[in-house]
């Protein structure tokens, strides 16, 4: 296996970590990543191998698993619940609890909502020069998972914060004081869904924590712990991929002077895929080994990490003709941006919605959008979203 060094911090890389992934593909199936310690699934094929590899899952074989530290035990208690972080059984359980009140029905009824608040929250706008980021692309992610999950949408500015600070510690630059406000921001998170985890049991209403409460399978229901973090996490990793990917959509569709032709009726669903695959807003996924194997002549020892890089999955020319081009009207091909497998991301039709909603009415409501400045992308790898998208119109 061949070794790779670049830092993940680096400005570059930051700004445009595409070039790199080209320069590795070709080294091989897995490449060892230095600055990780890790080593990486590059290509198409093989990243969506391993995200369906029962032999790979997402928890550490238990006599491997390090203490966690006192500072970070408001954090892990809660992951300890999260469906995100388990394998079978536990995790088939959950999933399919959390899918029978997170129905493609009710994510499709939302479409009138989204619409209704999309065009609100453009009325609010201030003349001549507004960030899209802070008031368009995070606003709406998160009222709708609020008024889903039946949580006031005033609260939507501190959910915000919370999740901030919780999805901080999956970056690479993650430090003590990152550490100690996701700790914190756990603890008050949970405080307040206990609480109205409590309010729902007591009152029912038609609203995704009273159906989570209700769901049943072979007559076992949620516990309230998870209940708490299947709630913390439907809002925070909803929230964080799309934000990310509506800010990169729009950056993208403006830059590349894409035709608004491709937010049609007819065209939008294409073009919302593309943007998915062309500049995703989430890099890596980790795999553990459950057993000591073998993976593309390679072998792994039970309980290593393998670094799914979705993005560079996504730019595969053995994939994709001309990846590093972003074309709207590229042919629809299951891309790698929400994971695959058992960890398929149970909020990709909302994303998905979001985006085929909100992007066909900012850009038909504001037809002389341009960007006012660069946007230039955060310090937050292996997400990839960016600080601003300041824009005139």
């Amino acid at each position: 296996m061949q070794h790779v060094r670049q830092s993940p911090t680096a400005a570059d890389f930051v700004q445009t970590p595409y070039p790199f992934y080209d320069a590795i593909r070709p080294l091989g199936d897995l490449v060892w990543w230095d600055d990780y310690d890790m080593a990486c699934a590059i290509g198409y094929d093989t990243v969506n191998a391993i995200l369906r590899d029962r032999r790979l899952g997402r928890e550490m074989p238990t006599d491997l698993r390090t203490p966690v530290p006192d500072h970070l035990t408001p954090f892990y208690d809660l992951e300890a619940h999260s469906m995100l972080e388990l394998d079978p059984p536990r995790h088939t359980r959950l999933r399919s609890l959390v899918l029978r009140a997170f129905t493609s029905r009710r994510i499709k009824e939302l479409a009138p909502e989204i619409e209704a608040l999309s065009h609100r929250l453009i009325d609010e706008f201030p003349a001549g020069e507004v960030d899209l980021l802070t008031a368009y692309a995070q606003k709406i992610p998160v009222i709708i998972i609020a008024r889903l999950l039946g949580v006031p949408e005033d609260m939507a500015d501190q959910l915000l914060t919370w999740s901030n600070a919780m999805v901080a510690m999956y970056q690479a630059r993650r430090t003590r004081k990152i550490e100690e406000d996701a700790a914190k921001a756990s603890s008050e998170f949970a405080t307040f869904m206990r609480g109205y985890i409590d309010e729902r049991r007591a009152s029912p209403a038609d609203d995704l924590i009273t159906h989570l409460i209700a769901a049943e399978q072979d007559g076992e229901k949620l516990t309230t712990d998870e209940l708490i973090t299947t709630c913390i996490l439907l809002l925070n990793a909803g929230h964080e991929a799309t934000v990310h990917s509506m800010g990169n959509g729009i950056k993208t569709l403006l830059g590349q002077n894409t035709p608004r032709s491709a937010l049609t009726p007819d065209h939008v669903e294409t073009t919302v895929e593309e943007i998915f695959r062309f500049d995703p807003p989430l890099h890596i996924f980790l795999r553990i080994a459950r057993e000591d194997l073998e993976l593309f002549g390679h072998p792994i020892k039970r309980g290593q990490s393998i670094a799914c890089m979705l993005a560079a999955a996504n730019r595969d020319p053995v994939a994709y003709d001309t990846p590093n081009d972003f074309r709207p009207d590229r042919p629809i091909k299951a891309n790698t941006s929400f994971g695959g497998g058992l960890h398929f991301c149970v909020g990709a039709p909302l994303a998905r919605l979001e985006l085929q909603i909100a992007l066909p009415v900012l850009f038909s409501r504001l037809p002389n959008l341009h960007l006012a400045r660069a946007p230039q992308y955060a310090n937050v790898y292996h997400f990839h979203g960016l600080t601003n998208l300041s824009v005139t119109y």
